[in-house]
Parts: structure tokens; C-alpha cells; sequence
């Protein structure tokens, strides 16, 4: 099994930036891949937004791309979600995953955008 526990969010104004942490543990090393979801309002499904592969590889949403930018710290067992240039609209709960056979799921971390 894998635990994934999110930290960073908060309030930002927008055109602000801001950086979510995902530290993981369990079973790590047999983890394929690692990304982000968000869910920008109570009953409304969870969106994509970026993933990394063990690799490397990354792959973003067209809502995002160019502006977030997904990494994996082997070292520290973390995956981070660099966020730049906010908007009102990234303005949910992020959610951190591991793909590990199952997927794995984090607890969430508000991001609120707003001057």
C-alpha cells in the first residue's frame, strides 16, 4: 500500500504562484507513476491535470500546460505540482495519486485563488 499526504495549498491572488507537495510512503518503489487531480466545486468530478512517469515523462491538461509543471524528488519520495500564473478559475481542492497496480489517493489540499 502507498500513503499520500498533500501540503502547501492556501489562499494566492491571482497571477500568483504557488507550490503543492505530495510526500508518499508504503510501498514506494513499485510506483509508476505519480499526478494531480483537482475538484473545483463540492459534486463536481475530479479533473486531470498533470502526471509524471517514473522516467520522467510528463503530461499536462490544455487548462494548465504552460503554466504548472509537474517533478518527482526521488530522494525525499515526493512529487511537487509548481503552479504559476493562477487564475480565479484554478481555485479547487488538488489531489495528489500513485499509480501502484491500484491508484492511490491524498486527502486534498484547498487552493484558493482571489485578490
Amino acid at each position: 500500500q502507498v500513503q499520500l499526504v498533500e501540503s502547501g495549498g492556501g489562499l494566492v491572488q491571482p497571477g500568483g504562484s504557488l507550490r503543492l507537495s505530495c510526500a508518499a510512503s508504503g510501498s514506494i518503489f513499485s510506483i509508476s507513476s505519480m499526478g494531480w487531480y483537482r475538484r473545483q466545486a463540492p459534486g463536481k468530478q475530479r479533473e486531470f491535470i498533470g502526471a509524471i512517469g517514473r522516467g520522467g515523462s510528463t503530461n499536462y491538461a490544455d487548462s494548465v500546460l504552460g503554466r504548472f509543471t509537474v517533478s518527482w524528488d526521488n530522494a525525499k519520495n515526493r512529487v511537487y505540482l509548481q503552479m504559476n500564473s493562477l487564475k480565479p478559475e484554478d481555485t479547487a481542492v488538488y489531489y495528489c495519486y500513485a499509480d501502484h497496480g491500484p491508484r492511490y489517493w491524498g486527502q486534498g489540499t484547498q487552493v484558493t485563488v482571489s485578490s
